[in-house]
Formats: structure tokens, sequence, C-alpha cells
């Protein structure tokens, strides 16, 4: 009998590749092809395009191990997690699909084969629902699995419909159930007592075979398709024997390494801890390796929310050290072999936990510490005011649900309603920062564009220069037969352009015939792969189905190709220079300039850059190969190709490698951009900047071939301009220029002491001295000196008249600026901050602040210094 997990998903696969199911590997946890979702949440998100008709389907019946995160948006079992026997953030999710081949004869078949053959699970065991109306599921579960009208259930409600949303594809749903025998508490689906753990539902069979119309109307469709979906931890427990899914053997393999890290029982009373660890461990290592990282919205929130609770339930444990990270290898030995993007972002996710779990740390015991004052006065049943929830958040970094789960077990809640108002402002700029994933911008008029003309093929790899039909003309947002001017969007059949992708910009060039010509300034790619050219007419009316030279600039794209695979070899030599757990995690590539982010958690040295740079450069002199070839994603992977987390690859993919002149490799990655033919047309290349653009992520921007010459003679430039200003040669201007900096110290501190000394009044027998009232008293004007050094001169004159009143003023571009000091024997009689608002109010200023030994002001009338002199002269 089948026993672990691994066996049980394989067993899955292997029975639906027997029958002719084409094994598919999992999609990214960043679904690009559907802005509603934060995750992928289901085995069907990879299909979607498919089953609205927006896509082609490569093969007509597919099978996959889909892992899936159901943690924040709509989809959000993060607070059950650990308290319960099923919950998870990160699950799999097993499926077979059938776009437009079998239906529900063959779904209902299969499914039945597989649990009682394979599965070897005694048909007793087992009951179906199904749709209350659909009469063909009911009397094939009959035929099919000899059941009796007692474990066929009909269902009324929306359980066992499936709507893909408001319009689109549509059906009923059959879901299997496994019964765990009547000594565990719980009723039939659609009983009262539906809610128990005696019946649990292990897979749903989803027959999509209608579609909601915008009218309202409902209509069947020419070729429905099939959709299923079991929970692998779920199934497994049943499998094992066991009713709670940590109790499966991947999840004990991994509660035993925690109990042993921790010395800790994993049965005690820190069970849901031990369990909650595990847990998060999965979705916390997948996300990451998929490309998120912490951060404070969207998606990077979320992350950081599931690590951050994971990290407070070490913590009770009572691990007072970053720990999480130390279970990696761990959970790469029981799921790498399935997933190996665990292993190829290996350092990238254990320095990502490390750090985070470093940085809380610092804070969370501060934060539980005012979290226990708080809760000191608080009796069961109560509520944590809002405030100080938000202050958790704010100060020490606790996510509201973290709080919650601290106060769970003490019964108390969450005053959430004050929480939300003091965290007002930061939802909303959260809500406008996250926007959805793919191409949410995408406008309706592309959909019906790509539905009705499907794929641009695109000629660039091959040619700059092609005729194609144009099959549509847009201007705002409508479909139109002809323009004659002004800036619209055109489709063709195929093109040699170049649609903006994988951070390529898009080509420019020109669209004629000899009716019109059109300059194209971008060409972006909508959906699944429309290419819409952004066109402007220079002469003549562009006509819907008519043929056109497309013509692509190929000085630009000769560039921008150079740009593209110099990206490659920066990528690896940062790799190199840096560490393994540096990724790319944006990039920017245009005929100026290449723009490349990437994941790394502290500043790029500059010695660090130069040793990049002198890798590239060495690469570009040797002049190595460019080749690209055409293999299948595993097969690329399998030969060491890098790839990019969170992009969605074919089934064929084009690898991009760089050879050295032995057939040694340089340089591999997937990559469906256009290409250096050799690494020499990069000509030069040159990091000009550095800087951080997120936490853990750099940017590193550069130059090559005439951009980087360019610089490179810019600043040459600059320094022969600079020898001839200092009479030095380029060699000597280090030199130089510190003997200079250092010459200049002395002068400034001589001119310093000196313009204190006049200012003082030393050295003129202090004939600027005057008795007034029979005080000393000395006002005067200083001309050329900075406002700041006006306070050091008026000590400097208090020392030498010992007892006295000194005002001192400065004319600068017409303002006036006046100090006044007042010796320490006089400020009983006499306040310096009261002195200086006189003179302040004499050149049109208001005020003045300081001590009463030393004052200053200012005015905007720099050439009635003299008034507040005799101003506070009279004052005396």
């Amino acid at each position: 009998m089948v026993t672990t997990l691994k066996d049980i998903r394989n067993t899955y696969l292997s029975f639906f590749e027997k029958n002719g199911h084409k094994i598919l590997p999992a999609s990214p946890l960043l679904p690009n092809n559907d802005p509603t979702l934060m995750f992928t949440n289901s085995g069907m998100v990879q299909f979607k395009n498919i089953f609205t008709g927006n896509e082609a389907a490569v093969f007509p019946r597919a099978a996959t191990a889909q892992k899936c995160v159901r943690a924040g948006g709509k989809h959000n079992d993060l607070d059950n997690v650990g308290y319960t026997v099923r919950h998870h953030t990160f699950f799999e999710m097993m499926g077979n699909f059938s776009f437009g081949d079998y239906f529900k004869e063959d779904a209902i078949k299969f499914a039945w084969d597989l649990l009682t053959k394979d599965f070897s699970i005694p048909k007793e065991k087992l009951l179906v629902t199904v749709f209350h109306t659909d009469d063909a599921a009911y009397d094939l579960w009959k035929k099919i699995a000899g059941f009796g009208d007692d474990k066929i259930i009909r269902i009324p409600t929306k359980d066992n419909f499936w709507q893909m949303g408001d319009t689109g594809p549509c059906g009923p749903c059959s879901e299997i159930f496994y019964d765990h025998g009547p000594e565990i508490w719980g009723g039939k689906p659609g009983t009262p007592e539906e809610d128990g753990d005696r019946y649990i539902e292990i897979w749903n069979l989803v027959f999509d075979e209608f579609e909601d119309l915008p009218s309202g109307e409902r209509i069947k469709i020419p070729n429905p398709s099939i959709d299923t979906g079991m929970g692998l931890e779920r199934f497994t427990a049943i499998m094992q024997g066991v009713h709670s899914n940590y109790e499966i053997d991947l999840f004990q393999t991994l509660i035993k390494a925690i109990a042993d890290l921790a010395n800790s029982d994993p049965n005690g009373p820190l069970k849901a801890s031990h369990n909650v660890i595990a847990d998060h461990l999965r979705c916390m290592s997948f996300l990451i390796a998929d490309g998120v990282l912490p951060s404070n919205e969207g998606r990077g929130y979320v992350l950081r929310r599931i690590m951050r609770r994971a990290m407070r339930h070490v913590h009770l444990l009572g691990i007072k050290e970053p720990m999480i990270y130390k279970l990696v290898p761990v959970l790469q030995k029981e799921m790498g072999d399935t997933y190996p993007e665990l292993y190829r972002a290996d350092a990238l996710i254990k320095e990502t936990i490390r750090t985070e779990e470093t940085r809380f740390i610092k804070t969370m015991e501060k934060g539980l510490r005012l979290l226990d004052d708080e809760i000191e006065v608080l009796n069961k049943g109560q509520e944590l005011k809002g405030e100080v929830a938000f202050k958790l958040y704010d100060t020490y970094g606790f996510p509201l649900d973290l709080t919650q789960d601290v106060l769970r077990a003490k019964d108390i809640k969450v005053d959430v309603k004050g929480f939300e108002k003091s965290m007002d402002e930061q939802k909303e700029k959260a809500r406008k920062n996250w926007a959805g994933s793919g191409d949410a911008g995408t406008e309706k008029i592309w959909f019906e564009l790509y539905e009705k003309l499907g794929r641009t093929e695109f000629l660039g790899y091959n040619t700059l220069k092609a005729e194609c039909q144009i099959k549509a003309l847009v201007q705002g947002d409508k479909e139109i037969l002809s323009t004659n001017g002004g800036e619209f969007y055109l489709v063709s059949n195929q093109s040699p352009f170049y649609a903006e992708s994988g951070g390529q910009v898009g080509d420019i060039g020109k669209i004629s015939n000899e009716d019109f010509e059109a300059y194209v300034s971008d060409v972006k790619k909508k959906l699944d792969g429309l290419f819409v050219h952004h066109c402007r007419i220079v002469k003549g009316e562009a006509k819907v189905n008519t043929s056109a030279v497309f013509e692509v600039n190929e000085e630009n794209r000769k560039r921008i190709r150079a740009n593209h695979t110099v990206t490659h070899l920066t990528h690896k030599a940062l790799r190199e220079v840096l560490g393994t757990h540096v990724t790319q995690k944006g990039s920017m590539v245009s005929a100026d300039r290449m723009r490349f982010d990437i994941t790394h958690n502290k500043q790029v040295t500059p010695e660090e850059l130069r040793a990049v740079e002198k890798i590239v450069n060495e690469a570009v002199r040797k002049d190595y190969k460019v080749a690209t070839k055409i293999m299948t994603a595993e097969e690329a992977i399998e030969s060491g190709a890098m790839a990019l987390f969170g992009e969605k690859y074919g089934d064929e993919v084009r690898v991009v490698c760089v050879e050295d002149n032995l057939g040694g490799r340089v340089s591999m990655e997937l990559c469906g951009g256009t290409h250096a033919v050799s690494t020499g047309e990069i000509g030069y290349f040159n990091i000009v900047s550095e800087s951080a653009v997120a936490a853990g992520v750099r940017r590193i921007e550069c130059l090559t071939g005439p951009k980087a010459e360019e610089f490179v003679d810019d600043l040459e430039n600059k320094l022969q301009a600079l020898s001839g200003l200092l009479k030095a040669s380029v060699n000597d201007l280090e030199v130089r220029v510190s003997n200079l900096l250092e010459d200049n110290k002395k002068l400034n501190h001589e001119m310093f002491e000196l313009r204190k000394s006049m200012a003082s009044g030393k050295g003129s027998k202090e004939e600027n001295v005057e008795i007034v009232n029979g005080v000393k008293f000395i006002g005067k004007e200083v001309e050329n000196i900075p406002v700041k050094d006006l306070k050091a001169f008026v000590d400097e004159s208090k020392k030498a008249i010992k007892s006295g009143v000194i005002l001192l003023a400065t004319n600068n571009d017409g303002k006036a600026s006046v100090v006044v000091g007042v010796t320490d024997d006089l400020i009983s009689k006499y306040s310096a901050v009261d002195l200086v608002k006189t003179a302040a109010a004499a050149v049109g200023g208001q005020g003045g602040g300081g001590r009463p030994d030393m004052a200053q002001a200012g005015g905007p009338n720099g050439d009635k210094i003299q008034n507040a002199i005799d101003a506070v002269r009279k004052v005396i």
C-alpha cells in the first residue's frame, strides 16, 4: 500500500501520465495571468487563459502537482493555521485537466479507478455529491461506482457549482468524500452535522460546460472541459491513517527537526507552535524561491506576516536566536526533488530568513513586554485597545494577526476598528500599491482582439525587415478601419519588432507601404503574445487588411542586443563577486543604458563594482560566442541554465549561452530577448552608479559601447581640464589636490584667527570700545565674515574686554545678521535676547533667540546695521 507523501504524489501523476495526460511543472506562486489573485491558490490558475479561451491549449489533457498559498486576500487561512488539523498557508493541490477533450464520464472513471484500484480505498468508505440538477453526473456515478442513492447526494447550493466570475466559464461540481466511520462525529454533506470530521472532502471534479454571458444568459459551450483538485496533505493523512495533516510523514519530519533544534516536546502544550513553524517554513521558503521578499506592502507584507508569526512561535519554544533558516535543508530534502527551486534559491532563502529573524528578534522582546503590561489589566473576553495594537505594528513590527495570535490563548480580542482607524493612511497606501498580479491594466479591447486574432508571430530573431498584414487599428479605446493622422495602435499577423518583455524595451522603426508611412515608437505585448505597435502617421493613410513592410531600426536594435547580453554577463559576475545569493529582481535594457536590480542586503562597494567590471570587460575582449538553444524548461534547468524565479516558461524555452573559445560555459540563462552574436559587439562596459531601491534590493546602472566610451571621455576631459587649472599632470593630481586641501585648511584657520582678532578689536588699542552708561560697549559692522563665525568672534571680544556688551553684525547679500553677547557679570542687568530683538527691529526683522549671554537675529535690511548698533546703544 502507498504510504509516503512522495509516493502518493508520484502515483497520482503516473496514473494520469499512463492515461494520456502531459505532466506539467507547477506554475509560480505569483500568477501572471490573473490580476485578481495575490498568489496561486489552485491548480487551475496556470490554465485560466485556456479555460477563458484567451490562450490555445498545447496539450488536450494535463496533470500537475501545484504549489499553492492561501494567506492574504479573500483566500486567507492564516488565522487558523497550526490550531486546526487541516488548515495551511502553503499546500499542494493535485489536479487533472481536460481542455475540450474528455468530459464527465472519463473524469469520474479516472477518479474512481485511481482511488479504488491504485490507492486501494474501499468502496464503502467513499460517497459523492453532485449539483442537484446534474442528472448526467448522478447517473454516471451509479454506472461507474455502483453507488446507491444513499451514496450520491444532490446539493442545491453554490458549493457544488463553480464559477470563475460574474462572466466566463462555469459548471457543476462533484465532490468525493471519505468516511472516517461512526466513531467520528459528523454528518453527510448537506446535513446540519456536515461540519463534523466524519466525512472529509478529498477531491473536487469541476465540469466546465457552461458560459455566463454579460447579458446574464447562461449558454452551453461546444467543447466542455474538466478541472479537478485534490489536496495532497489532506489525502495523505487519509492514506496514512492519521486524523491531522500535521501527523503525516512530511510534517512529522519537519516537526522533529524543530523539536531537535529547540529541545522541545512536539506533543506537549506547545504542539501548535511546532505546527505553525513547520507550515510557515514551507510557505516562506517557496515564496522566497519564487521571488517574493519581505516588505511592508503587497505580497512582501504577507510574507513578512507569515515569517514573524513563525518567529513568535519560535520564541514561545524558548529560542532567542535565529533558528528557522537552519530548517531549510530539512525541507529541501523532503520537497527539493519535486521542486528544485528550493535548491536553486538555497542561498537566497536562507539569507532572507536569517536576516528577517535577526531584525525582528531585536524588537519582538520589547513589543511582547508592552503587550504583557497592557493585558495584565484585561480579563477574558475584553478587548485590547486598537491604538495599542497599532503601536505594536508601527513601532515594533507586529502585524495585527500576530498580536491576535498572542492574545488568542488568553481569550482577549483586539479592537480591530480602533486599529483600523489608526492604520487608515497606511492601509490606503497599501491598497494603492497593491494592484494584483499580471497585466492588471489590460483593456477590454485587447482581449477582444486576441480572441479574434490570436498571437502575433515574432520574426525578429532572424530578420529586422518583413512584410506583414495589418489586422487591426486602434485609436483611443476603439477599433477603427483606417487612420490618416495622429497616434494609433497597430496589430499585425506577424512582426520583426520585439515587444517589451523580460526587461527589454520594445523596438522602434517604421511601417510603410505605397499608401502610408508610420513611425513606430514602442511595441507592447498584451495577453499571451498580442503585439501592439505604438505608431504615429508620417504620411498617407493606414488601412486594415492591407500588407506593409515592417522595418526595425537596426542600429537601435544592435545596441539593445548588446545591452541585453551584458545583463547576463553582469548577473554572472555579480554572483561570482558577491555570492550565489544574488538573483535578478528586475532589469531595464534599452539602447542607451542597462539597469539591473539584484537581491543583496548591503551596498556594493566600489572595489566590488570594479571587480564586476573587470570580469565583464574580460569576457567582452575575448569576443565569446553567444549561442541560442531551444530546449524544454526541464532540460534547460537540469543543464544548469539560470531561470528567473516567478517567470512563466512554456514547454519549450530559449536558452542563451555565452561560451568561451573552448566550448566552456561562461553564462547560461533562460531568456526570450534578443542578443549579440558575440560579446565583442558590446565593445566596452562601465558601471556608472549603484543604489538601493528597496529593502534587500540594489540597483546597478551601466553603459556599454559608444555610450560607455562617451562617459569615460567626459571623465578624461574633466581630468585634463583640472590638470590645466592646477598645473599638474593627471598622475600628480591626487597629491596636488591633497596638498591644496591641506594648504586651504591652514589658510582658513589663519583667516579665521585674523578675522576673530579684527572683529574683537585686538591690535586696535581698543579704539572700538566705548563707554555707555558706565558699560563697555562694542558695536561694529564686520565685512566678509560668514554668519557662522560671528558667535566665535563675539566670544573672543567678551574675553578681551572682560566686562561689557558686544554687538557684531554683517551684511550678506543685502541681509543683516546680528549677534549680541553680554558678559556674565552683566546678564542680570542686560539680556542678550532682549538686546538682539531691539537690533532685529532696526534692520526690519522680528524676534531673535538664544541665551541671556549670547543671542542671534537677522533682518532684510543689511544697509541699516548702524541703526541696529545705535538702537542697542540707546537701550544700554
